[in-house]
């Protein structure tokens, strides 16, 4: 399966957006508009953004730059932000933007930049990842999965912590990503919604980048749960967080060879 284009997030109401998004088209990117502050980024996060591109002239710039690296889910996406003042480009590194450039350095110097900071996911660790999926589950993995079944998530971190850290490859991604959400499962039940929330939202990174079955761990149905358990939390009021359903916390799914 030829794998999806790089998403190129263009933050705000960029008037060069246009522009933009005809010459990232051209050379293998999808631009994609992020004009929502309150799901700024959440969808960062879920689009499984490859950089973000930021108008520093424009109301909110601080806020697009800033937001996606004050949080674990999106700190390692890079940031560039196009500004015309030489001022407005030095305040916006000190707001955590990995480069700036000017407006009209906008076409092969843009491009450039893109292509060397982008996170493109590597040919050849996908292909590593999907051999090291096809092998068994390791026995700290699978006991690890038994606390999560059992519902100790707290026991199930120390598992998958020590799993995760002994573990090289790019297989430990599925690691981290079942102790995350076991974390957050943990925070539930703790009556810990932002810290639920927070969790849940770390995973999805780690979730993205695994095949639907990894290890014999039905990853799919995975991030269908956690997705399902994050939505649910978000329509609940937080003062309410003992009244969830704890029958969402629904056990990771194996599947035979």
């Amino acid at each position: 399966m030829r794998p999806a284009p790089p998403v190129i997030a263009l933050a705000g109401a960029p008037p060069w957006a246009d522009d933009v998004s005809d010459l990232l088209r051209r050379h293998g990117f999808e631009p994609r508009r992020y004009a929502d502050p309150a799901n700024y980024v959440e969808a960062l996060a879920h689009d499984q953004a490859a950089l973000v591109l930021v108008d520093g002239a424009g109301e909110g710039w601080a806020f697009w730059t800033t937001a996606p690296k004050v949080e674990q889910a999106t700190r390692r996406v890079p940031v560039i932000v196009l500004a015309p003042d030489a001022g407005r480009r030095q305040a916006a590194i000190r707001a955590g933007a990995d480069l700036t450039l000017a407006p009209d350095q906008i076409g092969t110097a843009l491009l450039d930049q893109i292509e060397r900071l982008a996170r493109v996911p590597d040919p050849a660790e996908i292909e590593r990842l999907d051999c090291q999926c096809r092998e068994a589950l390791p026995p700290l993995a699978q006991d690890g999965i038994r606390k999560f079944n059992a519902g100790a998530y707290y026991a199930q971190h120390d598992a998958f912590e020590t799993q995760w850290m002994a573990e090289p490859g790019p297989v430990r991604d599925l690691y981290r990503a079942i102790l995350q959400v076991g974390v957050a499962y943990y925070h539930i039940t703790r009556a810990n919604h932002a810290g639920a929330l927070k969790m849940l939202l770390r995973s999805v990174q780690w979730l993205a980048r695994l095949p639907d079955v990894c290890q014999g761990v039905d990853v799919r149905q995975l991030r269908a749960d956690a997705a399902a358990v994050r939505a649910a939390l978000l329509a609940l009021d937080p003062a309410e967080i003992g009244t969830f359903d704890r029958a969402l916390l629904r056990p990771i799914r194996l599947i035979e060879p």
